[in-house]
């Protein structure tokens, strides 16, 4: 839902049975509102807030996607076009944008916040991007951001898919504000009231204390700056000592993801180190595009979703995923590119 409220324009998430996954819909929705708030003077500045207690966004709707991909081909990249051009479209808002996050926020909900100036945390803010379980890989345009993580932070959750709560969120970036859940109301009636954004979260954040990552940051940077998912794996097993268990953890959860989203995930991070984000979002289009076509996406989804078993994959071994096989995923798609209005033009439209 969009509408306005005093002098603030406020997006609702509000689809408490999936956790708010966001549809073709609501995407277009969102992207209306945005279109409509850069040209309204009275709009100062926008909310993005969830109607439910029990999640933020757990990301896109996949079964939607799923539907799509299979049976119409065509329309599942116009929806994929649409979601990336959404993206940027936030990324290029001029004006203050605050996401109120308590609670999971993954996948495509990360995608309508990421770019906004601001982003409050509550007490139950889990961020996570699982797309690598699923046969997919980190979309609208996140490994931008993973790409410049300290650390080779970046790198470990978009293969991954593991969690982070707000602490380590706020010391990465990734959320502006520290902000008790409880207090978010008070936030968006003194912004409703055309008060200055950055005071207003200023005087009501709360340091989160140390995060969970903290610990283990060394040896993240040590394992996951090799140059390939097989080397990555060579170094977690050779830990020893006090990090082991993690070490031992997280070779179970890539052992279960999908070996070509793995690989993939792993060039698109490193690529995107090189790119600015409108170029990111153009890879994705192109992995998105080539993932549609494949078997794993669907095979992932399946097992997620539908019979909740492991999935089996194609290939079903990091070695069986060439360099061939990895080019034809970021091939570019010719004339089939996508096409993103410049920011100049984005931003002229007052």
């Amino acid at each position: 839902m969009a509408g306005i409220e005093g002098a603030a324009g406020i997006i609702t998430l509000n689809r408490p049975r999936t956790l708010n996954a966001l549809t073709s819909v609501m995407r277009a929705e969102i992207s209306e509102a945005f279109a409509a708030w850069s040209r309204d003077p009275g709009v100062y500045a926008v909310f993005i807030v969830s109607a439910t207690e029990r999640a933020f966004c757990a990301g896109g709707d996949v079964r939607e996607m799923v539907e799509c991909g299979r049976n119409h081909p065509d329309e599942a990249r116009r929806l994929l076009a649409a979601e990336y051009s959404l993206n940027w479209q936030l990324d290029c808002f001029a004006k203050p944008t605050v996401a109120l996050i308590d609670g999971v926020v993954m996948g495509s909900g990360v995608g309508i916040t990421l770019y906004g100036t601001h982003r409050a945390a509550g007490e139950r803010y889990r961020f996570a991007m699982p797309e690598t379980a699923i046969g997919l890989f980190p979309d609208d345009g996140v490994s931008w951001v993973f790409a410049r993580l300290p650390d080779q932070v970046g790198v470990y959750l978009a293969l991954t898919g593991r969690s982070l709560g707000r602490a380590d969120a706020y010391r990465l970036g990734l959320v502006t504000h520290c902000i008790p859940a409880q207090r978010f109301v008070e936030v968006g009636e003194a912004v409703r009231e055309a008060e200055p954004v950055d005071p207003v979260l200023d005087t009501r954040h709360e340091d989160p204390g140390p995060g969970e990552l903290e610990a283990v940051r060394p040896t993240i940077a040590r394992c996951f700056g090799a140059d390939s998912v097989e080397a990555i794996i060579s170094r977690l097993e050779a830990e020893r000592g006090a990090e082991r268990a993690w070490a031992e953890g997280v070779l179970h959860d890539l052992a279960r993801h999908s070996p070509t989203s793995l690989k993939v995930t792993h060039r698109h991070v490193r690529l995107a180190r090189q790119l600015d984000l409108s170029a990111t979002l153009a890879q994705d289009y192109r992995l998105a595009c080539r993932f549609m076509q494949n078997h794993d996406f669907y095979e992932g989804v399946r097992a997620a979703l539908v019979d909740r078993d492991q999935p089996t994959w194609r290939p079903d071994r990091l070695a069986d995923v060439s360099d061939a096989l990895l080019d034809t995923y970021f091939a570019p798609l010719d004339a089939d590119e996508l096409q993103l209005t410049t920011r100049e033009e984005l931003q002229a439209v007052r």
